[in-house]
């Protein structure tokens, strides 16, 4: 494969966007109409209280010597390897489903109820209209090779929110309703103060807060609307939403699993009897409590109709419906999964991302409930086998470096959680027996391997990119915000030999394919995307801080030398 030139990276009129330089040397520029947030990111209009948003400026590259310094000349000798988008913590959600335990937002923050969440099959909707449309890696040029999503791809681990994310990627028509097909009938209807109501005359806690009303806009969240589908391979990662009840309460609880298609949908408790159901999600120890308090009966409940497709499925279930060939899009069959993964109990696997460079995507969840992960001894050392068979050097457990003569390959990991939410070391029941590991000891694995450059991961709903290690034991942890919560992220990786010892990773976050501001009657698909971005914005859960500092956006991370790559 030919370089990329200097004229190749400084080309185009004015080339876009400002360089923002950290830890010297040169940077490469790039061209204007990349169709990511180098071009221009959302802004709020006004400084206090409910804001609408507008196009504001580019966001630049910030170049991060951390690991390695950046020369001038590595623009001159520069390899496109790799080019991939992440998805991450879609949670296509069923917003009407009883097993949905919205009353303890006001406890446990926007997870258990967001304002926008009527609208998330359409938000990611919005965000493959985008991928479809890039040119391809802004940085290199090289056309994008696969999209992995890593994690949260559901909300309830519901067998219709698995429909619904299948065919956001794979195209094709979606109905973001369940129960009533002609009506909604979840809690933003109810005229309960806690949520808000858009329909409503009253004035709930949202409304107080400068949402405004939108007559209409349930009834629009529920209409058919088409996916494009991506046009590129994807791949999956399993994340603990995907495993268990809200992504936090182990399965198995039987009044807890009855509710999925059960025809009472609670509304509200009482204080402290919410209190108890919220103390649940953070301590599964609690769960059973929670089933007692919900037994109970003592809150406000509303009958709504049972529907069979919010039947939880199993981690079985979920492979099985990716490797089902009428889920295939646009590949790979099974997108990742194996036949050897169809059991549910190993939900791991490798994947070639290009010629020397090979992804590998991990399991960190739990079944044992909490939001949090870890990894268990059998997957761990399986990890350590790939990793050792496929590397020319690497140190063992003491430190001391070790030489093997086989050719090395590049490593970009993928999972879920993250090192520092990597503490439930809770027993898995798929494997019981297998004590589980922290993130420390995920990381000081991946130390031992010069040729891992990269993980890639979710579950934070925020950015942030983190360096791990010095010299030739360290990589790069790139943590990306939720496509559901603000600010609706996804990233653009481009992985490129500098042809100096060196490897850089740009990291360019992209947005979905909506405006940022439109009419309040525009009832649109895209119009709902853009305003989905609005209330995800105002949400008075969201966090101003998850976009993450300029460092955590757009950069250049430079890797320390490998081994010359095979082309």
């Amino acid at each position: 494969m030919v370089g990329i030139s200097r004229r190749r990276f400084f080309q185009a009129a004015g080339a876009a966007g400002a360089v923002a330089l950290w830890g010297g040397g040169g940077s490469p520029a790039f061209a204007a109409g990349t169709g990511t947030t180098l071009d221009g990111a959302a802004v709020p209009l006004g400084g206090t209280g409910y804001r609408r948003l507008t196009a504001g400026p580019g966001w630049p590259l910030v170049v991060r010597g951390d690991l390695a310094p950046p020369a001038a000349s590595r623009v001159d000798h520069r390899r496109p390897l790799a080019c991939f988008v992440q998805f991450t913590d879609m949670h296509m959600v069923d917003a009407q489903s009883p097993a949905r335990f919205e009353y303890t937002h006001p406890l446990l923050g926007g997870g258990a109820f967001r304002a926008h969440e009527t609208l998330a099959q359409h938000t990611s909707a919005a965000l493959v209209r985008k991928v479809n449309a890039l040119p391809g890696g802004p940085f290199t040029g090289r056309p994008i090779d696969f999209m992995m999503t890593t994690g949260d791809n559901t909300d309830n681990h519901e067998q219709v929110e698995l429909d619904w994310f299948l065919t956001v990627l794979n195209g094709g028509r979606i109905t973001a309703n369940t129960g009533d097909p002609s009506r909604y009938e979840g809690v933003q209807n109810s005229g309960v103060p806690i949520y808000w109501n858009p329909d409503g005359t009253a004035t709930d806690d949202y409304r107080a807060k400068g949402f405004p009303r939108l007559p209409g806009l349930l009834d629009a969240a529920i209409r058919p609307f088409d996916s494009p589908g991506l046009r590129i391979p994807w791949y999956c990662t399993f994340g603990n939403h995907d495993d268990s009840v809200v992504g936090t309460l182990p399965d198995g609880i039987p009044f807890i699993d009855a509710l999925y298609t059960g025809r009472t949908k609670v509304m509200g408790f009482p204080g402290p009897d919410a209190a108890r159901v919220a103390r649940a999600m953070a301590d599964p120890a609690q769960a059973a409590d929670a089933a007692a308090v919900l037994a109970a009966g003592r809150g406000f409940a509303r009958t709504v109709t049972p529907d069979a497709r919010r039947r939880p499925f199993t981690t079985a279930e979920f492979v099985r419906a990716h490797l089902d060939p009428r889920n295939t899009g646009p590949g790979p069959v099974g997108h990742g999964f194996t036949p050897d993964n169809a059991d549910g109990v190993d939900v791991f696997y490798t994947f070639r991302i290009a010629p020397g460079v090979t992804g590998i995507s991990l399991d960190t969840t739990t079944t044992a409930g909490a939001a949090d992960g870890s990894i268990g001894l059998h997957q761990y050392l399986w990890l350590e086998k790939v990793l050792r068979r496929n590397s020319s050097r690497y140190y063992d457990v003491f430190g001391k470096r070790q030489a093997q003569s086989v050719t090395d390959e590049l490593f970009i990991l993928f999972s879920h959680h993250t090192s520092r939410t990597m503490g439930n070391v809770l027993p898995d029941r798929r494997r019981p027996l297998d004590p589980r590991l922290d993130g420390n000891a995920l990381v000081a694995l991946l130390q031992r391997f010069p040729n891992v450059v990269a993980w890639v991961n979710g579950h934070t709903h925020e950015n942030r990119i983190v360096p791990h290690g010095t010299g030739d034991r360290g990589f790069w942890e790139i943590n990306t915000a939720a496509h559901v919560d603000h600010p609706q992220h996804a990233r653009v990786i481009e992985l490129a030999d500098n042809g100096d010892g060196t490897l850089s990773l740009f990291t360019t976050l992209v947005e979905g394919d909506a405006p940022y501001s439109v009419d309040y009657d525009d009832r649109t698909p895209r119009g709902l995307a853009s305003l989905a971005r609005e209330f995800a914005f105002n949400d008075p859960h969201a966090d101003a801080n998850a976009v993450g500092a300029p460092t955590d956006r757009n950069t250049e991370l430079l890797v320390p030398g490998h081994s010359p790559l095979r082309t």
